[in-house]
């Protein structure tokens, strides 16, 4: 659960969070997937972070 307000509507959170500016979700968007694919850390390795970042930020797993 974001701890933001998201506008309401269907779809996930982040759709609709990246609705709101849609230039802004686009690049976060390209960031992200180029992260990914360009990225020399296991992904393995990616997902024990991910997994520690959520812990810190007291978010569900």
């Amino acid at each position: 659960m974001a701890r933001i307000d998201v506008p309401d509507g269907d779809g996930d959170e982040l759709a609709r969070l990246w609705g709101v500016n849609p230039v802004m979700g686009g690049v976060a968007g390209t960031f992200a997937m180029a992260a990914y694919e360009h990225s020399k850390v296991a992904v393995r390795e990616r997902e024990l972070v991910r997994i520690r970042i959520a812990q810190i930020n007291e978010c569900p797993i």
